[in-house]
């Protein structure tokens, strides 16, 4: 019954998902028309604020280029490479190498979101190159698979804000003049028990949702090829640029910087691991691990090839992001589910309502941002502890990223795969989130 499910969904995903080019595209219209009627905004108002939101997200965009080109020029050492292969070895058949990209991209993903992402692409075409009967598209769906429990982990952007003091999202102490800690959102029984739930449910789901051999899309040797060609031959003769741009002290020294920078954060910090972190820890390794510094300029430039083709989408995303804070449409649709809202239904339709906002605002942050405001106030008013309020917005989120393009955007290009290719199975991720934390949020908070 699963398979037969998971067939339709397939095939209506191959049939009428679009290019995310062009889903950003139609979405960046619907926001328009829905800020038309629901906000009172008018025209010039409404795009004054898509124009605006284009270029606040460039900084991200860049963040989200660097750790793409980083974490595949990490992956192309030998070291790493030995190391996915022997991750990739584990399984034999389709269901168990879908299981294993699950599990390699959630665990990663739970640590941290960027560097599962990463590493679930990567573990995925080296398990379709092992694996050769296997259907491509399920190893990569897998893979974003891990991405729906990243804000119930250690980098959610939620949780992290509302634990730092001072910080411009910790909505819940600018509210209440309280932090919220990690033991009072990340480790707790609703957000735990759920979680776990996911890394057991989702591997059943996979192994029971795989097509048959005949319908089988295997993956393109040559696609899985991509990046894996042999490094150019050092040259003979030796000149001044040939000694400097082999000059493995050059690399030594540059590490041994990023080296004592890490070792004065953690000592007058403590360890903390963000986006940044992860692009900067992912750059040394790289730069160690190939030794010589042409060797890492060679594997970088070929994993910049991954990034051409999520550029364009990321200022579509940004207008979309605009559109809706800036016109207020995110408020309203808060403003909707919090007026019928209880004490015993806040949580739950605060995860409700983040689903729905999350198809335009995909950013963890930047969502916290425009619903946070509305969320906290409504739970001191219920007397519902706004952590619960918080971490049920952080649910929402992950969930609603099955069936939201924007997060798959790097693990598609690693893999050279487009999101109507992976969309069908991940929407049946999406009823097990649904399902799981939604229950959760009812049962347990």
């Amino acid at each position: 019954m699963l398979r037969a499910l998971t067939r339709v969904c397939v095939r209506y995903a191959e049939r009428y998902i679009p290019d995310p080019y062009l889903y950003a595209v139609i979405l960046t219209f619907i926001t328009a028309v829905a800020a038309l009627i629901f906000t009172g905004s008018d025209p010039a108002q409404i795009v004054t604020a898509w124009y605006d939101g284009i270029w606040a997200i460039l900084a991200f965009a860049m963040q989200m280029a660097l750790i793409l080109s980083t974490g595949v020029a990490l992956a192309a050492t030998p070291q790493i490479k030995r190391l996915l292969e022997m991750i990739a070895s584990i399984p034999s058949a389709q269901g168990a190498g879908a299981v294993t990209v699950f599990l390699a991209g959630a665990f990663g993903s739970w640590l941290n979101w960027g560097f599962g992402l990463v590493v679930g692409a990567l573990v995925a075409r080296e398990v379709a190159k092992k694996i050769r009967d296997a259907d491509f598209g399920l190893l990569v769906a897998a893979a974003y698979m891990g991405n729906m429990v990243w804000a119930s982990g250690l980098s959610s952007s939620i949780a992290l804000a509302s634990a730092t003091p001072g910080s411009a999202l910790n909505i819940i102490e600018r509210e209440t003049g309280r932090i919220a800690p990690l033991t009072e959102t990340i480790f707790t029984t609703y957000n735990l028990v759920p979680t776990i739930l996911v890394f057991c449910i989702i591997p059943l789901m996979l192994m029971a949702i795989g097509p048959s051999e005949a319908e089988m899309k295997r993956a393109d040797p040559d696609l899985l090829a991509r990046g894996d060609e042999a490094p150019a031959p050092e040259p003979h003769e030796k000149t001044f640029a040939t000694v400097i741009e082999n000059a493995w002290p050059l690399t030594l020294l540059l590490v041994a910087m990023g080296v004592a920078y890490e070792w004065t954060i953690i000592a007058t910090r403590g360890f903390t691991l963000d986006i940044n972190g992860m692009i900067f820890i992912a750059l040394m390794l790289g730069l160690i691990l190939h030794w010589r510094p042409i060797r890492y300029v060679r594997a970088f430039n070929a994993a910049a090839r991954t990034v051409g083709p999520i550029l364009l989408q990321f200022p579509l995303y940004g207008g979309i992001m605009g559109m809706m804070t800036g016109t207020g449409l995110a408020a309203v649709i808060s403003q909707a589910f919090v007026a019928f809202s209880t004490q015993d239904t806040l949580p739950f339709w605060s995860f409700v309502s983040s689903n729905i906002i999350s198809l335009f605002v995909p950013s963890g942050g930047g969502h916290w941002a425009v619903q946070g405001p509305f969320m906290v106030p409504a739970a001191i008013d219920l007397n519902v502890d706004p952590a619960l309020t918080a971490m049920a917005v952080a649910m929402g989120e992950q969930t609603a990223n099955m069936i939201q393009p924007f997060w798959a955007l790097p693990i598609l290009a690693i893999a050279g795969l487009g999101i109507k290719d992976i969309m069908g199975y991940c929407v049946m991720a999406l009823f097990v989130g649904l399902i799981v934390y939604g229950a959760a949020l009812i049962v347990f908070a």
